[in-house]
């Protein structure tokens, strides 16, 4: 899992499954910024501070950040894209919320081999890195507990 993280030092959080991926990947050491909304100052920054993280209103994206997660579903593909090369991103993380059964499931990330096979090829083609599982805070985790 650790290789996920190769030269990542900023994430841009496009919507989450819920608040534990922002605040394991600030606990992580990731300097981490939240899209919290549609408007262009919906932007909000989870740092580390006192052994709590927390977050603050920061009004705008960060200038670079080397991943790009979204939990939005892939017919936004487009606009997450577009904001993932607006931050010079090199990867892009998304995840379903869906288990392989058609569940919802915050921790899920199925997609079926044809969604999969298109996102990954709009994705690629844009330039991009393209991860869909595992879940990004079990990912987090593994890379914490390997530190």
């Amino acid at each position: 899992m650790k290789e996920l993280f190769d030269g990542v030092e900023t994430v841009l959080v496009i919507d989450w499954p819920n608040k534990e991926v922002p605040e394991l990947l600030a606990l992580a050491g990731f300097k981490v910024v939240v899209r919290g909304g549609p408007g262009p100052e919906d932007y909000s920054g989870f740092e580390v501070k006192n052994g709590r993280v927390v977050s603050r209103h920061i009004e705008h994206p960060p200038e670079c950040a080397e991943l790009v997660y979204s939990y939005r579903p892939l017919s936004e593909l487009s606009q997450t894209i577009t904001a993932a090369k607006q931050v010079h991103a090199t990867t892009l993380w998304t995840q379903s919320g869906v288990t392989s059964d058609g569940q919802d499931d915050r921790k899920g990330c199925w997609l079926s081999d044809e969604a999969l096979r298109s996102a990954r090829n709009f994705v690629e083609s844009a330039g991009l890195v393209y991860i869909t599982e595992p879940y990004v805070g079990d990912a987090v985790r593994e890379l914490m507990a390997s530190r």
